[in-house]
């Protein structure tokens, strides 16, 4: 009987996992789309933010910017 709760608990934890997992790739998928857009109005150059070019392809890691959405992301949510 007690096998029968650890299944149903560890399922449990699987599909927390599956709906992290989801997310997370929705978001990148927004991020990456809205990149452009957000590039164009000065967001994606801020200092901190790398544009690194290997082997003739672009790679662009946005740290300051992701600090600075999350953290209005994160006020945004608080007053809400």
């Amino acid at each position: 009987m007690t096998a029968r709760i650890v299944d149903c608990a560890d399922k449990a934890k699987g599909l927390v996992l599956l709906k992290w997992l989801l997310a997370l790739v929705i978001a990148l998928a927004l991020l990456s789309a809205v990149s452009p857009w957000l590039a164009r109005r000065g967001i994606g150059r801020l200092p901190g933010d790398f544009t690194v070019r290997i082997r003739g392809r672009l790679y662009y890691l946005p740290i300051t910017t992701t600090i600075l959405l999350s953290a209005a992301l994160s006020l945004l949510m608080r007053l809400f």
